[in-house]
């Protein structure tokens, strides 16, 4: 596997071909290689780009290799919903069987036998559950609303699991959405659903695909911004 070293930092990245993107990106995740993917090119290129990104890469590496015993959820945390954080009560119920999540509107509530703090990864299944839930809920209206707004039609939408992606536009014109759209702000949300409307009509990231985008939402430029920093991955 390729790597390079970037002051104390070594890295190690394996590259993803994917003839459907114009940029390459780089996804960092917890105990795997750096991800690369785009446009095929060579070794030096691809070190090129990565060398880049080296000292982005190098922070996010340093917070998603965090020790599991710092990840815990405790009173007074903060979980992401719709582009904000908010404050989260973590209440001990020695009679559940399994803890709970459910959201007021002002703060997320969690219930568990376990004691006043749960574990990052115990509260991850409950938390990818409730934007599951809220992009059936809200997501799927949203491209209802841009469908009608833009006259641009999807033969379908539907919320799905990727390993490093927020959405996709398959062959058959479907729209797939990742329930984690559903930390991003609400623009932003709008962004993932008009990008994918789009490749509708254009399927690669053409000139004519960013002018189509730039119709139907003019600050598409802020947005995507926003969403190339977010946890997902980082466009080179």
């Amino acid at each position: 596997m390729p790597r390079l070293q970037y002051g104390q930092t070594t890295i190690e990245w394996r590259f993803k071909a994917d003839a459907t993107l114009k940029r390459h990106y780089v996804t960092v995740e917890r105990g795997h290689p750096v991800l690369l993917r785009g446009p095929a090119v060579g070794l030096a290129e691809q070190e090129a780009l990565v060398r880049r990104r080296a000292r982005w890469i190098r922070e996010k590496q340093a917070l998603v290799e965090l020790p599991q015993a710092e990840e815990l959820i405790v009173t007074g945390s903060r979980l992401r919903y719709c582009g904000r954080s908010y404050f989260t009560e973590v209440k001990h119920v020695p009679t559940l069987a399994n803890a709970t999540l459910r959201f007021t509107a002002s703060r997320f509530v969690v219930e568990t036998p376990a004691g006043r703090s749960i574990a990052l990864d115990a509260l991850a299944p409950l938390l990818a559950g409730f934007y599951r839930d809220r992009a059936h809920e809200k997501l799927l209206a949203r491209v209802r609303h841009w469908e009608r707004q833009s006259g641009l039609q999807a033969r379908g939408a539907r919320i799905r699991h990727f390993q490093s992606r927020w959405a996709s536009c398959n062959a058959q014109n479907v729209l797939e959405f990742h329930p984690r759209v559903m930390e991003l702000p609400a623009s932003v949300q709008d962004y993932v659903v008009v990008h994918e409307l789009c490749h509708t009509v254009e399927k690669s990231h053409t000139r004519a695909f960013w002018a189509l985008v730039a119709r139907q939402m003019p600050d598409w430029r802020r947005q995507h911004e926003v969403l190339e920093r977010a946890a997902f991955g980082d466009m080179v």
